[in-house]
């Protein structure tokens, strides 16, 4: 399997790594202080979960984006072209404290997230479940919980699609981001969507 990084510690950059951890596939996770800072972080989970520093983190051959809307320039830097990488956006575009939507003029977060990132394969997913059910078995005992994607290269989701299987949960692919994206953005009708696939 291919090199996974997760960039962010938070909700859920924790939710993802507990989900890996719990399927044995190893990650990468890096944050903006540094693997120092991760230590208790990793401490909760086996020796799959490894803490890096960024620079190592964003060379993974899948980069999931598992912050704040707003970090995420930062974050990524100036790396120049990302040579058909994938990029995973898990991000949500809020405003903060009040968890409104934030007005991107009409545009989709994710086109925006794609322009930060050139020449990388973006796929939108990991952004529609809240963080505790994310973080949770995704088998039901009534069948497994969904989670849906969207991007604009189908190769790219379909690795997204196989890695969520692997993670244990039913990936659905809405297709293009223009499609997909909109649906799943913070102000979607996905958004927040807990479904179950018997």
């Amino acid at each position: 399997m291919s090199r996974i990084a997760i960039i962010g510690s938070g909700k859920i950059g924790s939710a993802l790594a507990a989900r890996f951890d719990a399927v044995g596939i190893a990650a990468l996770v890096a944050n903006s202080r540094g693997p120092a800072s991760l230590v208790d972080f990793c401490a909760r989970f086996g020796r799959r979960i490894r803490a890096v520093e960024a620079e190592e983190a964003l060379d993974a051959e899948i980069v999931i984006l598992a912050m704040h809307f707003d970090a995420v320039k930062a974050a990524v830097g100036k790396r120049g072209d990302w040579a058909g990488r994938i990029v995973v956006d898990a991000t949500n575009a809020i405003n903060f404290p009040d968890f409104t939507p934030r007005d991107l003029n009409g545009r989709l977060s994710t086109v925006v997230i794609s322009e930060l990132v050139p020449g990388a394969r973006v796929v939108k997913a990991f952004n529609t479940l809240q963080a505790p059910i994310l973080a949770a078995d995704p088998d039901t005992g009534a069948g497994r919980r969904v989670l849906f994607l969207s991007g604009d290269h189908s190769d790219a989701n379909r690795t997204v699609a196989d890695l969520i299987e692997k993670l244990g949960f039913f990936p659905i692919d809405l297709g293009t981001l223009s499609a997909g994206a909109p649906m799943q953005q913070f102000a979607g009708p996905l958004a927040k969507m807990n479904l179950v696939k018997n």
